[in-house]
């Protein structure tokens, strides 16, 4: 069985990506929105950081209270939607209860939306003409291309239909000739659906939600998912049992995580390009 080496792809992008900087005529810009100060967010934040140092972005954050009120944080972006020097805006996300995430993500400038969490972005999927596609979704396609793995005519099963995973890779695998099925928790006979598939795409958020007696000998499996069970981060995907069945796994921790920071680095590489 291949195990998927998300970081060893992702280090080399990296390389890519430095080579890119260094045509350029200034240092792209990525600015970090914070809001309050949850223990998982700052370790991601600190990876994204460390990821753009190695590429030659500078990585800025601006934290702010938990108690900061939804107009206050429009008005932080919008400042930065106009600050010429800034090429990409993210806002870490859980946000707040009282902060709306679709508010938040339709005000940053679609040109500086480097999560690719615009409506205007993601819309742009369907005609194939966005370049800042979600992070995610891009990072399991590049994963699957560097990796030499063919979607033509395969038969792509996503357990998941989130507005940041499941909807954009489905689009994006539509794009690359394979047939698609989009699973979710109203979906009756799962198991069906998931050993009829070539791929199978888990975005659920829940430990060890795949099992081995749920996909067919031979099946590539790309695992999405981030959970903390018993104080270890594993996937959504029951990593012993699949390993034995699967032709190709991405690990949990290894796999598509580090690739989605280094196509965070990659749409912060693209919107200084066009912002050039």
């Amino acid at each position: 069985m291949n195990i998927i080496d998300g970081r060893a792809h992702a280090q080399a992008i990296y390389h890519d990506l430095a080579q890119q900087v260094q045509q350029l005529k200034r240092q792209p810009k990525l600015v970090i929105i914070q809001v309050a100060n949850h223990q998982a967010s700052e370790a991601y934040i600190r990876g994204k950081i460390k990821a753009a140092e190695a590429v030659g972005i500078y990585a800025e954050v601006q934290n702010f209270p938990e108690s900061i009120e939804q107009n206050q944080l429009l008005t932080v972006i919008a400042q930065l939607n106009e600050d010429r020097t800034v090429d990409g805006i993210i806002v870490q996300l859980p946000l707040p209860g009282h902060l709306d995430e679709f508010i938040v993500a339709r005000a940053i400038k679609r040109s500086k939306d480097v999560d690719g969490f615009h409506p205007e972005n993601l819309g742009e999927l369907l005609i194939h003409e966005t370049l800042l596609e979600p992070c995610t979704p891009k990072g399991i396609m590049t994963l699957l291309e560097r990796e030499g793995i063919e979607l033509t005519g395969k038969h792509v099963c996503i357990i998941g239909r989130s507005n940041i995973v499941g909807k954009p890779i489905a689009l994006l695998a539509l794009q690359a000739n394979a047939t698609v099925t989009i699973c979710h928790s109203r979906t009756n006979n799962l198991h069906q659906h998931t050993q009829q598939a070539d791929i199978v795409i888990v975005a659920v958020g829940i430990a060890n939600f795949l099992t081995d007696d749920m996909i067919r000998t031979g099946a590539i499996v790309i695992d999405v998912g981030i959970n903390r069970l018993n104080g270890k981060l594993v996937g959504d995907v029951d990593y012993d049992s699949v390993s034995q069945k699967a032709s190709a796994l991405t690990p949990v921790p290894g796999g598509v995580g580090p690739m989605t920071v280094a196509m965070l680095m990659s749409n912060t590489v693209v919107a200084a390009t066009n912002q050039q």
